[in-house]
């Protein structure tokens, strides 16, 4: 069984900053590429940042050069850094990742989501 947890959501005035996680839990033998997700209600989710694991990263046009993403492979974690936030990030976030949970093949896992809410 794999688990996804995601937290550091929470609410945060304009120009602020937020942190945050993702944690993978369970039997994990790999995980491959991790990502940020965020949706508002109504609209399509939308990829906010990639992470492959070896580090490389991809962000949305969005949040390109305010937003970090990071990831620990030892702990099968995950940190998303949100500098200069706006009321256009405010939305739920989620956690994706591609894990092999034994050995055989990869799937997609998500985790259920945190709000963040940017407004004064």
């Amino acid at each position: 069984q794999v688990h996804i947890v995601e937290s550091g959501g929470g609410l945060v005035q304009p120009g602020g900053s937020l942190r945050l996680s993702c944690a993978a839990s369970g039997t994990i033998v790999s995980i491959s590429t991790m990502r940020w997700y965020r949706q508002v209600p109504g609209k399509q989710r939308e990829m906010v940042a990639t992470i492959s694991s070896g580090g490389v990263a991809v962000y949305g046009n969005s949040v390109k050069g305010r937003f970090t993403i990071s990831r620990d492979n030892a702990n099968n974690t995950m940190s998303l850094q949100m500098n200069s936030l706006g009321p256009e990030d405010t939305a739920v976030y989620y956690c994706n990742a591609d894990i092999k949970p034994s050995l055989g093949a990869f799937y997609v896992y998500w985790g259920q989501g945190t709000q963040v809410t940017v407004s004064s």
